[in-house]
């Protein structure tokens, strides 16, 4: 049912327990009954209050029943209530509550669904970040399907969103990457004696030194041009320009993947800016740290943490904690209240000792902060084998990759040469990569992206979509009459169905952004695309008589709206002609 809707029949049993008890009673939960034969929706009030209230739980919900029936609010709302069982109330509702639910969608288009709960609030999504030290691998790829998905769910709800990317370009593998390219610029390879152990093998790395050598200039989206000085021996100048052209390719990897983000922060201004000096001192200022075999130690375990944490090693160096200590000071300082992290499980141990670092920091951080949603890795499967590599990143599948493959993008071409094709790729990697829970592990099947079967979930999604569009471009009429159909004629099983599962989608969002669980928009849809497919099996639409045509297709451009909006939702086209 719609929200008002929810909140009116919610209202009424809060008032008809009062009625009955003499107390109010709240927490009134309305449930959608799993045989849709039982009605439109349960509440199990009486079963929850019968022993508290040392009555029958059966005549209580006999009772409750008998004021919500009299209750001038349900007029036109309620069709009939039944009890079930021992207590069970099912309620089904008029033919006039269903018909709100179509012209709501109608009337309210794009925007139906979304509520105003959190105006005027503001989250910070940090995702991605990923170390500018090659391309944007498959496990980014999830990081970017849930981070955007997540970003337009919360700002369903009223949420002011802002994403953000952070840069580590500091630190142990920048090192190493300009190692790498130096190796490289001196005619260095993977093999030869002399190649570092650690150093990085792909393609990509001799492209750098190719073009830092022939005095290339890049440009990442937000930062200065770096040219190449094409000295081998100048490893400043090398490790500058191979941290831009990396973030320049990022850059392309994410507009292949059609994600944007409000501002990209550098791990390296934290020290320039002396914001990690100044967290640190704040700890020892606390009095939560200490000094032990040279090392500095924060005292972690006062927080929680299983054990105390190095924050400084006794060779000099702070371990890696204590900038996203510093980062998220920052965060805090620049007004954003609530933040939001999402992150591969391997960053599961840093949960605890950076909320520690932040506590023993006494900046007036809450507990808790920031929240944290992490994500387990992606196999991909091709031709029914694992893919583990790619040429050209040398050690793993770059999304770039996944959506080429996706989308059968001819790979001899430029990759945006192709807006087809990428939009196909770019559609199910997005789909794909959200329609599990973050902590599952997943399996990409890109036989399966490729395939145009109902075993395919975005396909089958964005079949509907175009499917509706086509019975609508074989009316011709104006959609715009349908708002004055005749809606209380829906009224086959299959019709029903579908009112319901639209009803449903405004609940969707609200859950999918308090548990933080974009997946659920994606169940939804699969769905609600199921819905109308076994509608159009049951039901014809551009029937003769002229009433039941037009309210069999005013549902269908409710069902078409919705699922374009849910589509948005998690970054997916909603294609009129496939």
């Amino acid at each position: 049912m719609l929200p008002i809707q929810r909140q009116t029949l919610i209202a009424a049993f809060e008032t008809a327990a009062q009625a009955v008890l003499g107390h109010p009673v709240q927490g009134v939960t309305l449930e959608k009954p799993k045989d849709a034969s039982h009605g439109d929706v349960a509440c199990n009030l009486a079963m929850q209050v019968a022993k508290a209230a040392k009555k029958n739980p059966r005549e209580l919900a006999q009772a409750l029943v008998a004021e919500v029936q009299s209750n001038p609010t349900c007029a036109g709302l309620v069709a009939s209530i039944d009890i079930a069982g021992p207590g069970f109330i099912n309620i089904r509702l008029s033919e006039q509550a269903r018909a709100q639910v179509v012209q709501a969608v109608l009337a309210q288009g794009a925007q139906f669904g979304e509520s105003a709960a959190h105006a005027g609030q503001t989250v910070l999504i940090e995702f991605v970040s990923a170390n500018p030290t090659g391309p944007l691998h498959v496990g980014h790829g999830r990081q970017a399907a849930l981070g955007d998905a997540m970003s337009a769910v919360m700002a369903t709800q009223g949420w002011n969103v802002y994403k953000e990317f952070y840069y580590n370009d500091a630190g142990v593998q920048i090192q190493t990457l300009a190692t790498s390219v130096q190796c490289r610029a001196k005619g260095l390879k993977p093999g030869d004696a002399a190649w570092p152990e650690s150093a990085y093998n792909g393609d990509y790395i001799a492209d750098i030194a190719n073009d830092f050598l022939a005095g290339k200039e890049v440009k990442a989206a937000d930062g200065d041009a770096v040219k190449g000085t094409g000295d081998a021996d100048d490893f400043e100048a090398i490790r500058a320009f191979a941290v831009a052209y990396l973030r320049a390719e990022q850059d392309l990897d994410l507009k292949a993947f059609g994600v944007q983000f409000d501002n990209f922060y550098l791990e390296s201004s934290l020290y320039t800016d002396g914001k990690v000096e100044e967290a640190v001192q704040k700890m020892v200022a606390s009095g939560k740290t200490y000094e032990e075999g040279g090392a500095l130690w924060l005292k972690s375990t006062d927080f929680g943490d299983d054990k105390d944490r190095v924050m400084r090693k006794s060779e000099g160096g702070y371990t890696y904690f204590v900038p996203d200590v510093a980062y998220h000071i920052a965060k805090f300082r620049r007004g954003f209240g609530k933040v939001i992290n999402i992150q591969g499980t391997d960053h599961h141990g840093t949960i605890a000792r950076v909320r520690a670092g932040l506590q023993a920091a006494d900046v007036g951080i809450p507990q808790g902060y920031p929240d944290y949603v992490l994500h387990k890795m992606v196999t991909v499967m091709k031709g029914g084998q694992e893919v583990k590599i790619s040429k050209r990143a040398g050690s793993y599948v770059t999304v770039r990759d996944l959506i080429c493959w996706s989308g059968g993008v001819d790979e001899s071409r430029p990759m945006l040469e192709q807006p087809e094709a990428l939009t196909k790729g770019r559609d199910a990697v997005r789909f794909f990569l959200v329609s599990r829970k973050a902590d599952t592990e997943f399996v990409f099947d890109v036989d399966l992206a490729l395939s145009q079967s109902d075993e395919n979930p975005v396909y089958y999604v964005q079949y509907a979509h175009a499917r509706i569009h086509s019975i609508l471009d074989q009316w011709g009429g104006d959609q715009a009459a349908l708002s004055k159909a005749a809606l209380g004629l829906l009224t086959a099983p299959s019709e029903l169905a579908l009112i319901r599962t639209l009803a449903a989608y405004g609940d969707v969002l609200q859950k999918s952004a308090d548990e933080l669980a974009p997946h659920h928009v994606a169940f939804y849809l699969r769905e609600l695309a199921g819905a109308f497919h076994t509608f159009y099996n049951a039901e014809r639409v551009l029937v003769d008589d002229v009433a039941v045509k037009e309210a069999r297709l005013a549902l269908l451009v409710a069902v078409a709206t919705v699922l374009a909006n849910g589509l948005r939702v998690l970054g997916v086209s909603a294609p009129k002609r496939m």
